[in-house]
């Protein structure tokens, strides 16, 4: 820095001002790919500093991103679940009901039965529910699914971080990960799968 006299402000000479520059450009975030083994992840404190510690924390990547998969696995169960729940409603109609039953009757899908109520016993006709493509709201269904939803992008977003470090291990582990878990879970998702 070079004062002038009668200024109480200070300018900066060239040879500052360019290794100024030098320094703020190495502290930003690296934009080619590295192998060092000491690259913090997610914060300052979780950074490995031997060659065990590199290896746990590419060991974590990679059940991080298998857990990934694993969450979309269990979306696909529960939709499925909910799909079944809804194909297996079914609603009793009361065979005096001459209009209803008469439609009723052509129905492939109805079948015909008895209800026995306190001894009582009554023709029906059990018929299964019209499913819609779209099901409607339901807390039981919804809620898991947003809450398995919140945590697989969660996931998602710590493996992306993870991969912005451009530390090749990293990287790997994370597609290790993708690999081993679509490999372990894949054949359950039946397209149903969203997300990364």
């Amino acid at each position: 820095m070079v004062a002038h006299e009668g200024h109480d402000t200070a300018t900066p000479s060239m040879s500052d001002m360019g290794s100024s520059s030098s320094t703020s450009s190495h502290s930003g975030m690296n934009m080619a790919f590295f192998t060092a083994t000491n690259t913090p992840l997610y914060s300052e404190t979780w950074t490995p500093q031997t060659a065990g510690q590199y290896a746990g924390t590419c060991i974590f990547l990679i059940i991080l991103a298998i857990s990934l998969r694993a969450i979309f696995t269990a979306k696909s169960f529960l939709e499925m679940k909910a799909l079944e729940g809804a194909l297996k409603r079914r609603y009793v109609v009361v065979a005096g009901e001459k209009m209803v039953s008469d439609k009723l009757a052509n129905d492939s899908s109805s079948m015909s039965g008895i209800l026995t109520t306190n001894g009582l016993q009554e023709d029906v006709r059990v018929v299964s529910a019209p499913v819609k493509h779209t099901q409607p709201w339901r807390f039981s269904v919804d809620l898991p699914r947003a809450l398995l939803m919140m945590i697989a992008t969660a996931v998602g977003y710590l493996l992306m971080l993870a991969v912005m470090t451009f530390n090749v291990g990293y990287f790997l582990s994370v597609l290790a990960g993708a690999f081993v878990g679509e490999l372990a879970f894949g054949r359950f998702n039946n397209g149903a799968m969203g997300g990364m």
